[in-house]
């Protein structure tokens, strides 16, 4: 499956919210994606579920010891900084506990995607990934870094544009599509 180019989302007024990226959905794919997110990018990027009444904005406590596969799982481990699993694949179950077709369905990725929230204006504001099982229910977000926002979590007194490298990167690397000019419109979250 070839990435699709962006797509809209629209709020209730039908202004565009978001710019969307849809990606491929199989295991080989983002395996390879979250891999060079947790391993080449783990200084800068922040992720946790991100669910309705809740986000988690979690920074990675360094390099992963380990990332792993197993059973349709990626495990991304710290040692004694934590460790989370992720369904990447498809999970059986074992020999003597089979997984349900259902429970095979819901706990698969259904959708990925690369997006770029917008402001009011229509200008960006954020940039990341996203994942969502088979029930629709949001697995991960990876929330790219971004120039409106400092290495201290604070808003930027002006824009860092060097902040986009990883965006600047990934949209190319796992869309094909090249960037378009727009991400360095933005204003800020002050703006729009």
């Amino acid at each position: 499956m070839q990435p699709t180019p962006r797509a809209e989302k629209k709020n209730e007024e039908g202004r565009v919210v978001e710019h969307i990226w849809s990606l491929p959905v199989e295991e080989a794919f983002l395996e390879k994606l979250l891999r060079d997110a947790f391993e080449n990018h783990y200084h800068e990027l922040t992720f946790g579920p991100l669910i309705p009444g809740a986000a988690y904005e979690l920074k990675c406590p360094g390099k992963p010891e380990r990332v792993s596969m197993g059973g349709g799982y990626m495990t991304i481990h710290w040692g004694r900084g934590g460790h989370f699993h992720l369904c990447l694949g498809t999970n059986y179950g074992s020999a003597q506990s089979p997984n349900q077709p259902e429970l095979i369905v819901q706990r698969r990725p259904s959708r990925a995607e690369l997006y770029r929230g917008l402001d009011k204006e229509g200008n960006p504001v954020t940039w990341g990934f996203r994942m969502f099982n088979g029930d629709a229910t949001p697995q991960i977000t990876l929330f790219f870094p971004n120039p409106f926002i400092s290495d201290e979590d604070r808003i930027a007194d002006k824009p860092d544009w060097s902040r986009l490298a990883m965006w600047e990167k990934f949209l190319p690397a796992y869309t094909g599509c090249e960037p378009d000019g727009l991400d360095r419109k933005g204003k800020g979250f002050g703006s729009g």
